[in-house]
């Protein structure tokens, strides 16, 4: 059995080298409240040339490795990651999708609107509002992002609620 991921500890190296980047995907879901399992980190990245550089660098650092069947070992170029597209890595960390774009080709800039700044112990990290992210989620339209996208409404409605001060029954609090 493999052992489980570490998500912050990915994030850090990311922080380390003052790598501009979004969490988005599962680990933005859970981060906003919402009770799903995820299994890897989901990053935008800014694919600015010197961004690239600092991106190149941690992900050296994590040893990142395309998830290859063939079992070849494939190391993501910095002129690949400039691209919209998508790079789905395995790190010393775990899994770690390094995605250029998301939904509807939205990339770093187009989302940062929407990126609130999360403490996680200590580590200040960049989040995607669960509002945007049910929003690429939709743009996106795959089965695996429809089956979540419930779960992810139910937890933004929770967290406005909670933010109005109202009670779950949307009573208000005495």
């Amino acid at each position: 059995m493999s052992n489980p991921p570490r998500f912050k500890d990915a994030l850090e190296v990311f922080a380390r080298h003052d790598v501009e980047l979004i969490v988005v995907g599962g680990v933005a879901a859970v981060i906003g409240g919402a009770p799903i399992a995820t299994f890897d980190l989901d990053v935008v990245h800014a694919r600015s040339a010197a961004n690239l550089e600092r991106l190149r660098a941690a992900l050296d650092e994590l040893e990142a490795r395309y998830r290859d069947p063939a079992g070849r070992l494939l190391r993501p170029e910095t002129a690949a990651l400039a691209g919209p597209g998508h790079h789905l890595l395995l790190t010393r960390c775990g899994p770690v999708d390094v995605l250029g774009a998301i939904g509807c080709g939205r990339s770093y800039e187009d989302l940062l609107p929407d990126a609130i700044a999360v403490d996680l112990g200590g580590l200040t990290v960049r989040v995607l509002r669960l509002a945007a992210l049910i929003r690429t989620k939709e743009e996106a339209g795959r089965d695996k992002d429809r089956a979540v996208l419930e779960l992810l409404r139910t937890a933004l409605r929770g967290s406005m609620q909670n933010e109005l001060g109202s009670a779950p029954d949307g009573g208000k609090q005495p």
